[in-house]
């Protein structure tokens, strides 16, 4: 009789992380446009976080951040199959905000995002600056 154990039939496929998808989608879709200093904040360990993470970029006009959003929304649409959950501040694009629940997208003209400095009220949280590919 022979006791040999028989080999398993399930794959050991590694799986992406649906929420790592989300994330290199929103980059690319800023990096399409030329956003500037590209910054993602971790807040999954911040204890009282509404979202995982926020992607945090800035275009020198109202029209690049325009131009940046529909990107970001176009792309993660293209590869996720995700519509955002909501959309704020495309009437004035001095700082649109798009939320996928998991990431949330602030595109700034420059000056608003020095104005409001969101990288120093999560200075706690771990952040990383994103190079252009």
């Amino acid at each position: 009789m022979n006791k040999t154990p028989k080999k398993s039939t399930v794959s050991r496929k590694k799986t992406t992380d649906p929420g790592e998808a989300l994330i290199k989608a929103i980059i690319q879709g800023i990096q399409e446009k030329k956003g500037h200093d590209i910054v993602m904040i971790d807040l999954r360990k911040s204890g009282n976080s509404i979202t995982d993470y926020f992607i945090i970029c800035h275009g020198t006009s109202d029209t690049q951040v325009e131009a940046i959003a529909r990107s970001v929304e176009e792309t993660v649409l293209k590869k996720t199959k995700e519509y955002p959950h909501h959309v704020e501040g495309n009437d004035n694009a001095h700082w649109i905000i798009i939320d996928y629940f998991n990431a949330v997208v602030h595109i700034f003209v420059e000056e608003k995002r020095n104005f409001y400095g969101l990288e120093k009220l999560w200075a706690d949280a771990p952040n990383l600056k994103v190079a252009y590919a």
